[in-house]
């Protein structure tokens, strides 16, 4: 089990940080081109993921925790029911819905 688990987690590891790598806006990238970080993933799986994950992406402390404002927006998360514009949309639907000029056929 044990042997299973050395060879699994490093695995696992270098999927999740080639797929976080390429899957990475350009702007958000340090250091070095993505083609470069990419390649050092997959060829170094073991130091090529520790180094993306420690040096390779521009992280902010507020992305850890959905909270924060980022670019004008807030990141946090907000139910359905207290989203203004997701309600918005429903008033919008209901109004289609309502509408006496729509053929109903």
């Amino acid at each position: 089990m044990l042997r299973v688990l050395m060879f699994l987690v490093p695995l696992a590891l270098s999927v999740y940080a080639f797929i976080d790598c390429i899957s990475t806006k350009d702007d958000d990238i340090r250091h070095m081109p993505k083609p470069l970080w990419a390649l050092l993933v997959l060829v170094f799986p073991l130091v090529g993921s520790l180094s993306w994950l420690i040096a390779g992406k521009k992280r902010s402390p507020a992305a850890d925790g959905w909270s924060g404002v980022r670019g004008g927006r807030s990141r946090q998360w907000v139910a359905p029911d207290d989203n203004p514009d997701f309600l918005k949309s429903l008033d919008e639907d209901r109004d289609k819905d309502d509408d006496p000029r729509r053929d109903e056929s």
